[in-house]
């Protein structure tokens, strides 16, 4: 048992000292029970100790908790400030463009100069020096910092252009030329971030150490569910096909809720066995029988909720119900049979495997298709320090028919005008060749003062190329957009000023966009 940190105050496990039981027997023999001024306070104490002891029974572990992020419609309903649909009061803050989003994260970082940001002049700059009125004495990372030179190298690959705007895109995404006009591609983003963890945890959080709410988060807490079966929040990760791209790790810290509670987290589809463990019924248990305990778990919450008033237990009444009606969604939603031949055709075979980019891209469409709010899908094998002419060309391929299915596929079914879509790394790459530079070989080292992205839908007007950047593809020239600027932008197209959703945590009133000056994009918004 842990030392209490005041002999009134329960320790870590929710036990008092013997010092204060005493204490305790002593006030009540002199007063009389509910007599002395200091009842209220010991009552309050008793809540505090009911809801440390039920988070740490929760923590330590019946299966069904760990879905405790799938609060529904419902549950949200159960708090008596909250609409029926869930979200913040007041939100959104003005009328929304957008009421999905499809985030596609290519977690390595694909090279701005061989996917958007065209650089032919950087042919007769093969293996010469990058000058140093151009590096401006960068920090560089340990990977290339120790090299003698920084020879530039040229993109071996082509690039066309396409579109009303003439928008530049590289041969190794055709299929993505082909929609130049429904998307609005970014070519000044910038970051502070040189590594990748932290890179993608600003990204996705606003803050490069990992423990606060990331974007899918904030919008679940914001804006509430728009349906009762499945999480508002979904993450997906696609599986890579070459065998020798470079993989970083990620983790469920990327898609942690923080501060706020688990309920905001998004919940991970696997591609294989159980889409959610832990979502069937144990082997010999009926469906009417799990419904039977439920409904005999809802009475007991039911009647420790009229004793403690304690919101948190209507909020796990309402998770186990979630688990319950997804044992019958979650089936429907990853049984593929029934998409026509068209489907295969437009997102390609590649669709058909489980995992794969393409799949993932369908099952994003499906997910926002049964009114999940936020689906954040993960593609790694993007770090392409080395070997980049032999591994890229297989990266861009596994995305390139998939991503322009899925505008497409949207489009069609009426839903793009409101589901925002976002292809992007955590930074750029570097002109120079880290290591050993041929004429058919080379590789790129992580570059942050300028990257690419692309957007559509939901708000965000196509055919636009915002940004320019240097003849190097090393310093922004127009309209640099940071990675704050990115967020504000989001939350917008959901209605949301991000200056106004806040949440109160250690004394400040936490924002995605942190303190800092962040302003939208307006340059892309329809």
């Amino acid at each position: 048992m842990s030392k209490p940190f005041h002999i009134l105050s329960p320790d870590d496990e929710g036990h008092y000292s013997s010092q204060a039981h005493a204490l305790d027997a002593q006030l009540a023999q002199r007063f009389g029970e509910g007599a002395h001024p200091v009842d209220d306070l010991a009552h309050q104490m008793a809540r505090e100790e009911s809801r440390r002891r039920f988070f740490s029974r929760g923590a330590r572990g019946i299966g069904a908790l760990a879905l405790a992020s799938l609060l529904g419609e419902n549950a949200r309903a159960a708090s008596a400030d909250r609409p029926a649909v869930g979200g913040l009061p007041g939100l959104p803050h003005f009328a929304p463009k957008a009421k999905r989003c499809i985030y596609l994260h290519l977690v390595g970082s694909p090279p701005q100069m061989e996917t958007f940001d065209y650089k032919p002049q950087m042919k007769e700059w093969f293996n010469k020096d990058l000058p140093d009125t151009i590096r401006k004495g960068q920090r560089l990372t340990t990977m290339t910092s120790g090299q003698s030179r920084f020879p530039i190298a040229p993109s071996v690959f082509g690039f066309k252009q396409y579109g009303k705007s003439g928008a530049w895109v590289s041969d190794l995404l055709p299929y993505t030329g082909k929609m130049a006009d429904d998307i609005a591609i970014i070519r000044s983003m910038h970051t502070e971030a040189i590594n990748h963890e932290p890179a993608i945890t600003f990204f996705q959080t606003g803050f490069m150490i990992a423990g606060r709410p990331c974007i899918g988060s904030w919008l679940s807490y914001g804006l509430g569910s728009m349906n009762q079966d499945l999480p508002t929040f979904v993450v997906l990760q696609a599986k890579h096909n070459h065998p020798k791209a470079n993989v970083q790790a990620i983790s469920a810290r990327l898609w942690s809720a923080g501060f706020l509670s688990g309920q905001y987290s998004g919940v991970s589809l696997r591609s294989s066995g159980d889409p959610v463990l832990f979502i069937n019924n144990p082997g010999g248990v009926p469906t009417s029988v799990r419904r039977d305990m439920l409904d005999a778990l809802g009475k007991m919450n039911e009647i420790n909720f009229q004793k403690l008033g304690d919101p948190e237990t209507k909020t796990r009444i309402a998770q186990y119900e979630m688990a319950f009606r997804m044992q019958s969604s979650v089936p429907e939603l990853t049984d593929l049979s029934k998409e026509p031949a068209s489907t295969w055709k437009m997102y390609g075979e590649e669709a058909r495997k489980p995992g794969s980019f393409a799949q993932t891209c369908l099952m994003a469409r499906r997910l926002t298709e049964r009114g999940v709010r936020f689906v954040q899908v993960y593609h790694r094998g993007w770090d392409v320090h080395g070997l980049l002419p032999e591994v890229l060309p297989s990266q861009c391929k596994e995305i390139d028919q998939p991503c322009y299915a899925l505008i497409q596929d949207l489009k069609q079914r009426g839903m793009l005008d409101d589901t925002l879509v976002i292809l992007a790394g955590e930074f750029g790459r570097t002109i120079y060749s880290q290591g050993k530079l041929t004429e058919t070989d080379y590789g790129r080292d992580h570059h942050p003062r300028c990257f690419s992205l692309w957007m559509a839908g939901g708000g965000i007007k196509g055919g636009v190329v915002h940004g320019e950047t240097d003849e190097f593809s090393y310093n922004i020239t127009q309209d640099p957009v940071h990675v704050r600027d990115f967020q504000a932008t989001i939350l917008r197209l959901f209605g949301i000023d991000h200056e106004r959703l806040t949440y109160a945590y250690q004394g400040l009133n936490v924002r995605l966009t942190g303190v800092e000056p962040a302003s939208p994009v307006k340059a892309i918004l329809a």
